[in-house]
Order: C-alpha cells, then sequence, then structure tokens
C-alpha cells in the first residue's frame, strides 16, 4: 500500500509539475500587468501542498521557482519586465528570489492543510484557505527577498521612488496583481481540492477528524 501510495504521489507531482511548465510556457501562467505579471502558478503548488502535504508542496515550489527563474532567463515563456532587469543584474541572486521563496511557501501550505485536517474544519474552507495563504505567502516571501537581494536595482530603475518607505513600494509594486492572484488561488485551490478529495486522490491525513460539515 505504502508503495501504491508513493507511486500515486510521484505521479501527481509530475502532472502538476509538467503543468507548471506548461503555464510558463504560455500565456496562461503570466499575464503582464505593470512591471510585474499576475501569475496563477502558486495554484498547482497549492494543490500539491492539500493533496500531499509540506513534502509535496515543497516540491512543487521547487518546480515553480525553476520555470520562473527560466522565465527571467528568457528561456522559458514571455519573460517580465522586472524578472529581465533582475537576471541581467545577478543571475545567481536571481534565482534566490526565485526559487527559495516558492519551496517555502509551497512547504508552509502544506503544513497549514495538514494542521486545519487535524481540527475538523470543512475541507473546502481548509482549501479555500490554504490557497489564500499560498498566493500571500508567494507576495511576502519574493517581495521580501527581492528587497532583500536587489535594493540597489529597484531604485536604480525607478521602481522604488527616493524617499518611498517600503509599504508604499510594496503596495505599488504588487498593486492589483495580488489581489487577483489572492481570487484566484482561493477559489480554484478550493474548488478542484475538494473536487480531488472526493475523488479519493487527498492523503488520508486528517480523515479521522473528518467531521459531518465535509459531506
Amino acid at each position: 500500500m505504502n508503495i501504491r501510495r508513493k507511486t500515486i504521489s510521484m505521479v501527481i507531482v509530475a502532472v502538476l509539475g509538467a503543468l507548471l511548465i506548461i503555464m510558463t510556457a504560455t500565456p496562461i501562467g503570466y499575464i503582464p500587468i505593470g512591471p510585474l505579471a499576475v501569475t496563477i502558478n502558486m495554484i498547482p503548488v497549492a494543490i500539491g501542498a492539500v493533496i500531499l502535504g509540506p513534502a509535496g508542496g515543497a516540491a512543487l515550489g521547487l518546480v515553480f521557482g525553476i520555470t520562473a527563474f527560466a522565465n527571467a532567463a528568457s528561456v522559458l515563456g514571455a519573460p517580465s519586465l522586472v524578472g529581465t532587469a533582475l537576471f541581467s543584474v545577478n543571475p545567481f541572486l536571481t534565482f534566490i528570489v526565485c526559487v527559495i521563496p516558492r519551496i517555502l511557501e509551497g512547504f508552509l501550505a502544506g503544513w497549514i492543510s495538514r494542521l486545519f485536517n487535524r481540527t475538523g474544519m470543512p475541507k473546502m474552507l481548509n482549501y479555500g484557505i490554504t490557497g489564500f495563504a499560498t498566493a500571500a505567502m508567494n507576495t511576502v516571501f519574493f517581495m521580501g527577498t527581492l528587497i532583500a537581494c536587489f535594493t540597489p536595482t529597484l531604485r536604480a530603475n525607478g521602481w522604488w521612488k527616493e524617499g518611498q518607505n517600503i509599504f508604499a513600494f510594496v503596495a505599488w509594486f504588487v498593486g492589483v496583481n495580488a489581489i487577483w492572484e489572492l481570487v484566484l488561488s482561493t477559489v480554484i485551490t478550493a474548488v478542484i481540492g475538494f473536487a480531488l478529495y472526493k475523488a479519493g486522490l487527498v492523503s488520508n491525513s486528517g480523515r479521522k477528524a473528518q467531521t459531518e460539515a465535509d459531506k
């Protein structure tokens, strides 16, 4: 049974990982708006987190990060203005900005969903919150790492204006992008996650704490 479960888990990671590559290579994954692009690539990470837990979420976060780096390097899909600028300044730091936040968000999303499972929270609500948290972490972790690694570049390109405080800069930089990402990730993760749960594809972790509200 454990071998069968591991095989299913590997297949799920492979399918969602392939989806991430397709989404990055096409306009589905990145929609340019302003200096950044609206991305829904955190959604497969959130779905993987609710299906497979922290390990699956981290694995798909890694795939998300690598595809984001490939996008910034103009290897996969249409890169954003910011991604291209960062890669031209320092490819190594661009890799850090693209990859590390995504691994962390996937890992933590898996724990968030697992902890809510243990409370007996209705599954659709669990998965919606997990999707929301994944999108929020994607924005916060990415922006935090970006500021830590590329403040001079942000100022040199006029994105972070002189005298502008950090909160005003982040609010302007992510703009409506973050709002769209939060809404889409919440709704899509809730719906698809619940459908997969009903199909028996979600990990059994937390099933014993299930309540009537899950039905």
